[in-house]
């Protein structure tokens, strides 16, 4: 498939907010159950994180608007959500924007009440909004993962990888970016948290990011030359395209890459992603250093940014049999 940046762009700026969203409502859930120390001024943490996690929202909502062909017609987009993933997403992204302004105003404004105590232990408005910010989440993260993993006939994508892949790289980059928040911040204790948190799932995430690139080398492909032109026979060359030029169909459902350029990409993001994240986090999270914690972060979504570029290129469209000469 051809990857569109507006697309790549979309699903890795909303995959880190709904991860620094689940960060901090886990740490806020920590901090009222006395599993860690207290932030001295919680509602200001907790407020610009829920900020930052709307702004990285709406930052992939904006771009998503460059990949419509008519704007003014978003829309219809959620017309059908009864059978279309596209159409859940388009529903589920406002509603994980909504929850998190929510979650955000309820910190700052200073609306912060507490529902229910015990003798330790209480239960707050914020951390209620936060419950559904979280069923939020993993909605929006299953709808954009099903976009891609309901096409049958894309083999790369159709398998319960693809959603389990999307959980795991936006919550990993979500939690490196609540890492260097939290270090900004001087709160150490959220730090180690935050930081120890990242590098599980970057490390969960490399194993089934791993486990779904192995599977697609060793896809055997359902179409094939006779099945695309409907001929049964057992020696068919295909000449030429059929036309002179190229045409909608050779431009989006092909990137036009060498198998080199594609296997550098891959390279490069699982090099990007895993590794180098894992390093600096690992070697700034004890002395929470920001700025390394900081370059953890872009280094990590400048690799998952190739990911998802891979991710869409990789998906090998049946009709390229059909102009496999193109």
């Amino acid at each position: 498939m051809h990857p569109a940046f507006s697309v790549i762009f979309l699903t890795t700026l909303i995959g880190a907010g709904q991860g620094f969203f689940l960060a901090l409502f886990f740490a806020q859930a920590y901090t009222e159950l006395n599993l860690l120390p207290a932030v001295a001024d919680s509602g200001s943490f907790f407020g610009y994180g829920a900020v930052i996690a709307f702004s990285l929202l709406v930052a992939g909502l904006i771009s998503s608007i460059f990949h419509l062909g008519r704007p003014e017609r978003a829309w219809r987009s959620a017309a059908m959500w009864r059978t279309s993933w596209l159409s859940r997403e388009v529903l589920a992204l406002p509603l994980m924007m909504a929850v998190t302004f929510i979650y955000g105003v309820v910190h700052l404004g200073g609306f912060d009440t507490v529902i229910y105590t015990n003798h330790s232990n209480q239960f707050t408005l914020s951390l209620l909004v936060g419950i559904f910010g979280v069923l939020a989440v993993f909605v929006l993260f299953i709808c954009t993962a099903m976009i891609y993993a309901c096409i049958k006939f894309l083999q790369e994508w159709s398998t319960p990888l693809t959603v389990v892949n999307y959980i795991l790289l936006g919550s990993a980059s979500g939690f490196t970016l609540a890492t260097a928040f939290s270090s900004y911040y001087h709160v150490p204790e959220m730090t180690r948290f935050f930081g120890v948190w990242a590098i599980i799932l970057t490390a969960l995430a490399f194993f089934t990011r791993s486990a779904s690139l192995i599977r697609n080398a060793r896809i055997k492909y359902k179409s094939s030359v006779q099945s695309a032109i409907g001929i049964r026979h057992n020696k068919i060359v295909q000449k030429s395209q059929g036309a002179m030029g190229g045409s909608f169909n050779t431009r989006e459902y092909f990137h036009g890459k060498t198998a080199f350029f594609l296997k550098s990409v891959k390279w490069l993001f699982m090099m990007l992603v895993f590794p180098l994240p894992v390093i600096l986090l690992s070697a700034a999270i004890g002395e929470d250093n920001s700025q390394v914690l900081v370059a953890a972060f872009i280094i990590q979504y400048i690799g998952l940014v190739a990911e998802r570029w891979f991710f869409f290129a990789q998906a090998n469209h049946p009709q390229n049999i059909y102009y496999e000469t193109v």
